[in-house]
């Protein structure tokens, strides 16, 4: 399976890895694996901002979780150089800007493990934690970070 075929059966083009917002790096190597930064959702360009159980819906918030995995893998893919050598998605931790009641984070970042487990097949299948925070970065509604193993 190469990944760039998948990549365009999906129509999805990777993008140009972000300039951090701060101090850190988007990425960094040690040996076999690759940590990627947390990458916070957006939407034309621009911050998607909500805050779950306050003013955005769990779908709403599932295809924002969607939209950060195809930065984190434009992200990896400048880690790599070619995505065919990941050898496995190892962790997806995933932060959801959530209002004191509501529950259903582990629902929302479904929406990039789904497209993982799409683009990656058993090499997609990971470890995988998801919290509910008072607040992300410039009110964005969700911020994921990965790590990932590489040949």
């Amino acid at each position: 399976m190469n990944i760039y075929d998948r990549l365009t059966a999906l129509n999805i083009s990777l993008p140009p890895v972000s300039t951090p917002a701060a101090a850190y790096v988007p990425f960094v190597r040690t040996g076999q694996l690759v940590f990627l930064s947390g990458h916070i959702a957006r939407k034309d360009g621009k911050v998607w901002v909500g805050q779950l159980g306050l003013n955005m819906t769990t779908e709403e918030a599932k295809l924002a979780a969607r939209a950060v995995a195809i930065d984190l893998l434009g992200t990896l893919h400048a880690a790599v150089g070619d995505l065919n050598k990941v050898q496995r998605i190892v962790k997806v931790m995933s932060l959801v800007n959530s209002a004191s009641t509501f529950t259903e984070q582990h629902l929302v970042t479904n929406g990039c493990s789904e497209l993982i487990g799409d683009i990656f097949g058993d090499k997609g299948a990971h470890a995988r934690s998801a919290f509910g925070v008072a607040q992300l970065p410039m009110g964005s509604c969700v911020e994921i970070e990965l790590i990932a193993e590489v040949a």
